[in-house]
């Protein structure tokens, strides 16, 4: 076991009782009267290892999540003041007419009552906190009071000069005193006294707390039986308070309180124990341990040791986004609750260590528990001993060992107990080889069968880490039998894994593609090698023969290189799983289960779509379609959708040019068709690039090939692409200038390219990064582009392609200009080309689905900024991006559907 230092503070006041002159062996004293004694007059609080200096402030995650909180219950608030103003009218009359027969005695009582307390209170906590040297809290407070004055000055500000009149008219109402003046929208001196109560912590003490709300309650009732407020102003002072208070405690940090080796002995007297030290244990380096709890190996005066585990705000905290956000993309399996307080951790752990135990299963045996002060919690076990799964050596995991493991596994699935952590620093096995299953504090109790599928999947891969699939599946099928192993393997995918195994799998996944990635190329250097020794040892042969011989050498280059491949190619943990466990039950299911609930991409598209669709509605509420239609030029209309069809063909031809094998051009051109439905379910610059590498691999072509030629199709139309935005640029830039000045617009672009290519280089870990990428993405491209120079005809296919598709889409768009408005005719097809090609670009960059949003706001700024009206720029866009990406959706869905049913895709 390893240790760590003595932390400074649990450093001091330790002592040696053998030191004392009154020792244990001082003559006239028998050793029990000398233990008893020194229990009396002094503790040994000696705690082995360095424990890591504690930082002087934390930043809660929960305290941001309050924040976030307030921020939204005030956003909400004022809109209920702003559209509900009929509802805010007839409860403020109620609120009048109920407290106007309220006697003018009791009116007065509550009011000087609350004028007194509400500045007695926080100074009386303020002392009381002072004499128990906690000045910090005091300072957070103060600062957080500040901050709330400020804010409710500038909430009065704005009510009273911007605010619209519904949320002026539910936050102030006729002062009684002046019925020409109005109350505070916010109280200021409310609001700075919510602040500071919050930020030092007063509501977490019950009679302070109670004490608070007497306050709180008195003045709100004082204030709107005298009228000088409202209900909404009562709570927004409290909302702005609260909020202010949080966000001022996560900026600046609160005080760390977690406990010492000195709390955690005092704590063990407490609860009857004598400790004489405590041995600090060294944390696995993993992602998901910090919120175990800090774990101590804790020697008595009397008895065996013990094994004692402190859990804190702080470290619960920790995790806590992560899994936040599992728990809102999985669904209601993901992880524990997000926010759970100290004694919910607490009785979990207690309960699930007695349940284990009742099951039959090794597991730490749990004799005690404590708080230790507000903020930390200790559990007490019994020791245990012996080293944990991942630090065995390989020839100690026994398949013994193996079948102990499922025993426990399967002792605990009897009585549906989940333990959702078999990962291998969970697995402890004993001096005598016995394992015991630790870190149970994250199970489920009365566990559905979906938990206990997942725990099987979760320990094949943990196993299969240290032994590979096919012992740890035959371990598993001895144990549990072959249906339940069959059972899990919808289980078995990463998402249902640890977040330590799943990063063991990434850190595998790229070695096993490094080391495919040698192979191909030790195989191609000994191809070329003897390449070159045959022909050096090659007689003259006439120029046609010679030819046959270089396209042989070349083919004989290939099979090499594929034969290296399947060589090197190996099969990743999962699906040696799978293989192992179909070998024994060839009928078990094996498609994966929809575990999550929501993808970050389709989040992540839907808020994107949603700021898009804003956009698009503000600008398009400001156009009567009526008469713009009325007036619309059909011919037009029917040009465009002529463009648009016949950009699937030159899309087709783009991609073939790149591509020396033959594929059906007809077959091509039904998958770009399906492309169009695959950019509405995927990124504009993801699902094409996807879908055409998948139709070449289906089309015969092999996968590294394919990869290449898309990749080679995408390299050239990037250049094309910066070429034709920078002509068209100059172009429009000159048109109307009697010199050939470039335009403003050009020369900010190249300065733009040229600082961003300066902060590339400068920063190593971005050019590391774009090296790297740029360095795989050329590795394969650049032989197939001369593949491709080596076939005139077909370079000039994929070229002509290129300029083909951007003139179908430039035209379709100038086609949709035209047909709204009579003014396009100043609108020149070099300025439209401009904006088309930025907007395609952003639309490729944008992380929403055919670059939704992102394209139709540069498209519109685009043709207003060169010389459109709104008017017309709207509905042109609007016409455009319905004619090249609404519209096709439907032919696009037939077209995947039946290159699906072929096998093209």
């Amino acid at each position: 076991m390893k240790q760590q230092g003595v932390h400074p503070e649990d450093a001091e006041g330790t002592s040696d009782a053998a030191s004392r002159p009154d020792g244990p062996d001082s003559p006239g004293e028998t050793p029990d009267e000398a233990r008893d004694e020194a229990r009396e007059e002094v503790h040994v609080d000696e705690v082995e290892g360095d424990e890591p200096l504690l930082p002087a402030r934390v930043h809660r995650p929960s305290d941001l999540m309050r924040l976030l909180v307030g921020v939204l219950a005030v956003i909400v608030l004022l809109g209920i003041a702003a559209f509900a103003h009929g509802t805010t009218s007839g409860l403020e009359q109620d609120i009048n007419k109920g407290t106007g027969q309220a006697p003018d005695l009791l009116i007065k009582i509550a009011g000087l009552a609350s004028s007194i307390a509400i500045l007695l209170v926080p100074v009386a906590f303020a002392i009381e906190r002072l004499i128990k040297r906690d000045g910090l809290r005091i300072a957070d407070g103060v600062l957080a009071a500040v901050l709330a004055h400020g804010v409710t000055l500038a909430t009065d500000l704005w009510v009273a000069k911007a605010a619209p009149d519904s949320i002026q008219e539910a936050l102030t109402q006729p002062s009684p005193g002046d019925i020409h003046a109005l109350t505070d929208p916010v109280h200021g001196y409310l609001a700075p006294v919510i602040a500071y109560m919050t930020a030092v912590g007063m509501s977490r003490r019950p009679r302070w707390r109670a004490v608070l709300w007497i306050v709180l309650l008195l003045d709100a009732f004082s204030m709107l039986v005298t009228g000088y407020t409202t209900p909404f102003s009562i709570i927004l002072t409290v909302l702005i308070g609260w909020t202010v208070a949080y966000g001022t405690l996560y900026a600046v940090g609160s005080p760390n309180v977690r406990p010492t080796g000195r709390t955690l002995m005092a704590g063990l007297r407490h609860v009857g124990f004598h400790p004489v030290s405590a041995a600090r244990e060294e944390a696995p380096d993993t992602s998901e341990t910090g919120d175990r709890g800090r774990r101590y190996f804790v020697t008595l005066e009397d008895g065996p040791p013990l094994d004692v585990t402190v859990v804190d705000r702080e470290q619960q905290a920790q995790g806590f986004f992560y899994r936040a956000w599992r728990n809102l993309t999985l669904r209601g399996f993901a992880t524990r609750s997000s926010l759970q307080s100290l004694r919910q951790a607490l009785e979990q752990e207690a309960l699930l260590a007695y349940a284990a135990i009742a099951a039959g299963a090794n597991a730490p045996k749990l004799i005690a528990t404590s708080e230790l002060g507000p903020d930390a919690v200790m559990l007490v076990y019994e020791h245990t001993g012996g080293h944990t799964l991942d630090s065995l050596a390989d020839e100690e995991i026994t398949d013994e060992l193996l079948r102990d493991t499922w025993d426990q596994v399967r002792a605990l699935q009897s009585r549906r107990i989940a333990h959702r952590r078999l990962v291998g620093d969970a697995i402890l096995v004993d001096r005598s080889g016995t394992v015991i299953l630790t870190d149970l504090r994250v199970g489920e109790i009365a566990a559905g069968d979906l938990l206990l599928r997942m725990d099987i999947s979760q320990l094949l891969v943990t196993l299969g880490l240290r032994v590979g699939g096919e012992r740890a599946v035959a371990s598993a099928v001895s144990v549990l039998g072959p249906d339940a192993v069959a059972d899990c393997l919808p289980m078995l995918q990463p998402i249902a894994l640890s977040r330590s195994t799943r990063a063991t799998l990434r850190r595998l996944a790229r070695e096993r593609a490094q080391r495919e990635r040698e192979a191909v190329l030790e195989a191609s250097r000994q191809a070329k090698e003897a390449r070159l020794e045959a022909g050096q040892e090659a007689e003259p042969v006439s120029e046609k023969a010679g030819k046959k011989a270089v396209r042989a050498q070349a083919r004989a280059e290939k099979r090499a290189i594929d034969e290296a491949v399947e060589e090197a190619r190996e099969e990743d943990l999962l699906t040696q799983i799978r293989h192992e466990v179909l070998r024994i039950r060839p009928q078990a299911p094996v498609e994966p289960a929809r575990l999550e609930r929501v993808r970050p991409r389709t989040l992540i598209s839907f808020i994107a779509g949603a700021i898009g669709a804003y956009f698009l509605l503000t600008q398009l509420t400001h156009i009567e379609f009526g008469p713009l239609i009325a007036n619309a030029e059909w011919g037009w209309v029917a040009a465009a959708v002529l463009f648009s069809a016949l950009s699937y063909v030159a899309a087709a031809m783009s991609l073939l040019g790149f591509v020396p094998e033959r594929v059906p051009f007809l077959r091509t051109v039904a998958a770009q068709v399906a492309g169009s439905f695959v950019k509405i379910v995927a990124p504009a610059a993801v699902g094409g690039v996807a879908l055409n590498t998948r139709f070449l691999q289906r089309s015969g072509v092999r996968p590294g090939l394919a990869v290449a030629s898309v990749g080679a199709s995408q390299l050239f139309g990037l250049g094309c692409h910066i070429l034709m935005l920078l002509s068209f640029g100059y172009l429009t830039g000159t048109e109307k200038t009697p010199s050939l000045s470039p335009s403003r617009t050009v020369i900010a672009g190249l300065l733009t390219v040229a600082v961003l290519v300066l902060v590339v280089t400068s920063v190593p870990f971005l050019r590391k990064f774009v090296s790297t990428r740029v360095r795989s993405l050329f590795a394969g491209v650049v032989p197939r582009m001369l593949d491709v120079l080596q076939r005139p005809q077909k370079l000039v296919t994929g070229i002509g392609g290129m300029l083909l598709l951007t003139f179908c889409f430039v035209m379709c768009l100038d086609a949709s200009i035209r047909a709204f408005g009579t003014d396009s005719t100043s609108i020149s097809i070099a300025s439209v080309a401009v904006v088309f090609l930025a907007g395609n670009a952003l639309g490729s960059a944008a992380p929403t689905p055919g670059g939704v949003g992102a394209v139709e706001a540069t498209l519109t700024v685009g043709l207003i900024a060169v010389g459109l009206p709104k008017e017309v720029a709207a509905p042109a866009v609007l016409l455009f991006r319905l004619l090249t990406l609404w519209l096709p959706v439907l032919p696009g869905w037939l077209a995947f559907n039946q290159l699906t049913r072929k096998g093209a895709l």
